[in-house]
């Protein structure tokens, strides 16, 4: 096999050169001559002459042995939290989890009226200082005491609904929160309040779950930077100099804060991995499937996912178990196998195998490549295996999936591009520009792509558990002056996806969680890989890499539980 995925270098805009940019792509003169360089530079040459003869797969669809889960398939939550009872918080991380909030409404050391105020005070605080958190985009106070008066009655009778009930969560704007407007992180297609809980947010409800509100994003997701030009770009709470990652930069960014444990992202190109890794936190993008996609934006309809960005791999787990499962009211989420919950309460790793592609591996910053290659080394010691697997074909795959991610986008938001079109920021103009560029040949081919791919990853996945990669090839980067109105930076971009974007086109799980930090204290991230279904194999080594690995409490800290 030989390693064809590629850097690519196009220019940088950010300021008057992003303006200038977006306005000459949306010229009639100018915009199909400059969109067609730029569409050029992505790459879009090796995916028109590459050879394929695959029939298309235009979404997903992965294969499991046995019955179909049902709706009444729930797993037991408190079973879920006593099995993974050595699940501990890492040492150094200065957040409290579910369990310490659950364990704290046991004892009646607070209850949560108390932490819902304290989360609402949380809230305020870290926007009214020097550098915004910048986390939330909406917060109904009425709403959150309502939902904390029912939890602390349930707590009072004796009858709570489990290890998430009165726990503060958090949504992120691209998924419906009933009473709260749904967004996309613009003001070009808000609307009023939602009637109804996404599909995974009316698990996190139906499980007691305290719902704060919706967290902030990149423009319609399109993005891997975080930023946001109309209400500003979420800061890094571990160092609000840094971006947080995007496009679920809120989400990212009020879990590390500690103003929740942990809290509903969406991943269409690495959108929960990346802020995930950019923050130190736990992110999960389960199987295709897995998590209803009800009242979720159709903004990537074959590449997008919702899952948990989480304090811990527990935490995360807990999340996920309470949003997985099978939704009437999306039909691409019934043709799944129950969830699997093997050998959780193992200490040891001995019966995994993990597969490295060493060439894509290796393709980071050095000091990304060497935090994950000492994570392996970790793991090893634990007792996992370790071969190496080939996955051909990976530059081919990243231009699908940018095809992909971005012909859907621009499909779904153009029917409100003739009202809206000036309300979008620059950076978000520039990508749906691009993505014009893009023929219905094109969009076809890359799906014929992701045959081939989701082809390669069953044999890559065969003989070994997951395959280990770093979360990103660089850390995030610092915010520069002059991106208010955001930043185009493709060959950063590019850096920052390198490990994600094959996943979102195969439809496999996939997780990203903490494994160091680079030399100017910036967390570095491993991902994980399994094969469909298994997520619980993904919890399993981002649960074994905690107990290697300390963790850092961030500049900005606004907890919401005053124990932690």
């Amino acid at each position: 096999m030989a390693y064809d995925l590629k850097s690519v270098t196009m220019p940088r805009l950010a300021g008057r050169s992003l303006s200038l940019v977006a306005a000459l792509l949306e010229n009639g003169l100018t915009g199909r001559l400059l969109g067609g360089r730029l569409a050029a530079d992505t790459g879009i040459g090796v995916l028109r002459a590459f050879p394929v003869d695959e029939d298309p797969t235009f979404v997903p669809r992965l294969p499991f042995g046995g019955p179909a889960a049902t709706p009444a398939d729930r797993p037991d939550l408190a079973a879920l939290l006593e099995r993974t009872a050595g699940w501990t918080r890492p040492a150094g991380s200065p957040h409290a989890t579910i369990a310490e909030y659950h364990a704290a409404y046991r004892a009646g050391t607070t209850d949560p009226l108390a932490v819902a105020e304290r989360a609402l005070e949380a809230i305020a605080a870290s926007d009214r200082g020097a550098i915004p958190l910048r986390a939330f985009l909406s917060v109904n106070r009425d709403d959150v005491h309502a939902q904390a008066r029912a939890s602390a009655a349930r707590w009072a009778a004796g009858t709570p609904l489990g290890p998430l009930d009165g726990v503060p969560m958090c949504v992120k704007d691209e998924m419906d929160q009933a009473g709260h407007p749904t967004t996309l992180g613009t003001p070009a297609l808000a609307r009023g309040p939602a009637p109804d809980d996404a599909g995974g947010v009316t698990g996190l409800r139906r499980a007691g779950a305290l719902l704060l509100g919706k967290t902030n994003m990149q423009e319609i997701g399109m993005g891997v930077y975080g930023t946001n030009a109309h209400y500003g770009h979420a800061r890094n709470p571990i160092n609000p100099a840094y971006h947080t990652g995007g496009s679920s930069s809120g989400t990212a960014a009020a879990v590390q804060a500690g103003i929740v444990p942990v809290g509903v992202g969406a991943d269409g190109g690495g959108s929960i991995r990346i802020p995930a890794a950019f923050c130190g936190t736990v992110g999960l993008k389960p199987t295709f499937g897995r998590v209803s996609e009800f009242a979720a934006a159709t903004l990537c309809w074959s590449v997008g996912y919702a899952g948990p960005i989480a304090t811990t791999a527990r935490d995360a787990l807990l999340a996920f178990a309470a949003m997985a499962g099978p939704d009437p009211r999306d039909p691409g989420s019934l043709l799944q196998p129950p969830l699997r919950f093997d050998a959780l309460d193992r200490d040891d790793l001995g019966d995994l195998t993990l597969g490295i592609c060493r060439p894509w591996f290796a393709h980071a910053s050095r000091e990304i490549v060497e935090a994950c290659d000492a994570q392996v080394a970790a793991f090893r010691r634990r007792g996992a295996k370790v071969r190496d697997v080939e996955i051909p074909d990976l530059d081919a795959a990243r231009v699908a999936h940018v095809v992909t991610i971005t012909g859907e986008a621009l499909s779904s938001m153009r029917r409100r591009m003739g009202d809206h079109r000036a309300v979008f920021g620059p950076e978000t103009r520039i990508v749906l520009a691009i993505a014009s560029q893009f023929s219905a040949a094109d969009y076809v081919a890359a799906q014929r792509v992701r045959t081939r791919c989701m082809a390669h990853m069953a044999r890559a996945l065969d003989g070994v558990d997951a395959i280990v990669t770093p979360a990103t090839g660089v850390t995030a980067p610092l915010i520069a002056a002059g991106t208010e109105s955001g930043v185009s930076d493709v060959t950063v971009a590019t850096e920052i996806m390198r490990f994600a974007f094959l996943t979102n086109l195969t439809g496999h799980p996939s997780i990203s969680f903490p494994v160091g930090h680079a030399a100017n204290g910036m967390p570095i991230g491993l991902q994980a890989t399994a094969h469909a279904w298994r997520e619980d194999t993904c919890l399993r080594l981002a649960a074994a890499a905690e107990r290697d690995v300390p963790r850092r409490a961030g500049a900005l800290r606004f907890p919401s539980y005053a124990d932690a």
